[in-house]
């Protein structure tokens, strides 16, 4: 470009950066538009996304958002505004849960087997991780168990360690973090938190089945019947015959 062509190059970037409308400012004037976007989504959609759809500032849609959310609270709503997985989603709340599975027809449910959800754990708090690593932990083969949570879409591949065989990497996806509820992995219990947990709900069922137990029966002095004596189990004539060789 020679030196006659800046000014010119120079008052069109002005020119375009005038013409260019500022971003929305005010949360209120987005939230019918954002509302319809997130209603129509399948999956949680990100601030910034919608901030760049919307045009907006990022203040005005996490203004937006939190009006939204507010109305959703109410307890006449049958549904909710929540973040998961990095961004956000209206979901129908759990109440309502067997309503929407008859009128849809949904029969079963997607459960996972305790082989699962133990190499699901091992991966979501040790990754990323290989398939050699998995099985050290579990002691036994976790070939198949990896399938199924690839065929649910729980974990993916993250690269290959720099080893002799070159294993993949796993690691969880957005889809676990939908599925269990969580907006990113910090929000994971920690191990000592498990452990707590799992301490008091055992001490919480030991108390409950100590007082739950009938009475015992106390006898008072001078009211006790004779003791029955013991039947005579040896040599007895009532005992069934030694089974013979």
């Amino acid at each position: 470009m020679s030196e006659s062509d800046a000014p010119a190059a120079a008052l069109a970037v002005v020119e375009t950066e005038e013409q260019r409308a500022p971003r929305e400012t005010s949360g209120e004037r987005i939230r019918a538009a954002l509302e319809a976007v997130l209603f129509s989504s399948s999956r949680p959609v990100r601030e910034k996304d919608l901030a760049d759809l919307l045009d907006a500032t990022p203040r005005a849609v996490t203004d937006a958002l939190a009006s939204l959310a507010a109305a959703a609270d109410a307890p006449e709503r049958a549904v909710r505004l929540e973040k998961v997985a990095g961004g956000w989603r209206y979901v129908t709340r759990p109440e309502f849960d067997g309503l929407l599975r008859r009128f849809h027809e949904v029969t079963e449910r997607s459960r996972l087997s305790l082989a699962a959800l133990e190499t699901l754990a091992i991966i979501a708090y040790r990754q990323p991780i290989t398939l050699p690593e998995i099985q050290d932990i579990r002691g036994v083969n976790s070939s198949s168990v990896l399938k199924t949570l690839f065929e649910k879409k729980l974990i993916t591949t993250a690269g290959k360690k720099a080893v002799v065989g070159t294993p993949f990497y796993y690691r969880t996806t957005p889809d676990f973090l939908m599925r269990f509820g969580l907006n990113e992995l910090a929000e994971l219990p920690r191990p000592e938190d498990l452990d707590a947990d799992l301490a008091a709900t055992v001490e919480a069922r030991e108390i409950a089945a100590a007082t739950s137990a009938p009475p015992g029966i106390r006898v008072e002095a001078g009211d006790a019947e004779p003791e029955e004596a013991a039947p005579d189990l040896d040599g007895g004539d009532d005992l069934p015959p030694a089974p013979e060789d």
